[in-house]
């Protein structure tokens, strides 16, 4: 009877102790969300990505992450690739610390796109196969895998307000800024399978690399055949397409 008693003691405190546990994770949302990004970031893109801050309510899942920037890879000579000051953000709290988070919306306000060119094609392209080549290898660190496996749902994501700004060394030394078209995706992840933060990346990524060419092939034509040389290492698929559009939009200049 004795020893019951300390058993049921036992299981007490365990069980006390993993409320608290539960209780700190919830309200260290801010903290969760922070390092999350900046983990599992650079391991899917291979590049420097950092928040400033991230701001989400344990009640309401509503909150706000400041001064995201996604670095270049090497080679590039701009300092980002991505920079955005605002990312307004809808979680599902108490999917949080399960298996597949869930997020309601993503509000993606006014980012500013560096497009630079290289031997290789151009910097969003890289990172894009960075992310491509991530999905076929395993993550190097327990930390990385454990944020990498994680699997997400995202009903709502839109990307709106941007700006590209062509490096001048693409331009022949002329500099621009062009618009990027506004992005929205719907129901990325629905099922019990979700999606992967790689997986996420890379559909959202491919869209911004297209905007990018399209607006960059409305834009550009008349500011030299320099451009059209930098971005045909840029890819396949909508890619390619877009690049054939930039390509054509010369041809009817000259």
């Amino acid at each position: 009877m004795c020893f019951m008693k300390k058993v049921v003691k036992i299981l007490l405190v365990l069980f006390a102790l993993l409320i608290v546990a539960l209780v700190v994770a919830f309200f260290s949302l801010d903290r969760i969300v922070k390092k999350g990004v900046e983990t599992v970031g650079p391991s899917v893109a291979k590049v420097d990505v950092k928040l400033n801050n991230a701001k989400l309510s344990p009640f309401s899942g509503s909150g706000e992450l400041k001064g995201l920037i996604v670095g270049n890879p090497p080679g590039f000579k701009t300092p980002s690739a991505i920079q955005v000051g605002s990312v307004g953000v809808k979680v599902d709290p108490g999917s949080v610390m399960s298996d597949k988070i869930v997020v309601r919306s993503v509000n993606v306000k006014a980012p500013e796109i560096t497009f630079e060119g290289g031997p290789g094609g151009n910097n969003l392209s890289k990172i894009l196969e960075n992310v491509q080549g991530t999905e076929e290898k395993p993550p190097a660190t327990k930390e990385e895998h454990k944020g990498t496996t994680k699997k997400l749902q995202v009903d709502d994501f839109v990307i709106s307000g941007g700006k590209i700004h062509v490096s001048a060394t693409m331009l022949g030394g002329k500099a621009a800024t062009m618009p990027l078209p506004e992005i929205h995706l719907t129901n990325l992840g629905q099922g019990p399978e979700g999606i992967t933060p790689a997986e996420l990346t890379k559909r959202v990524l491919k869209e911004i690399l297209d905007g990018t060419l399209k607006s960059v092939s409305a834009g550009v034509g008349t500011m030299g055949k320099e451009a059209l040389e930098s971005v045909k290492g840029a890819g396949t698929g909508t890619v390619e397409k877009a690049t054939k559009g930039i390509g054509d939009l010369f041809k009817k200049k000259q």
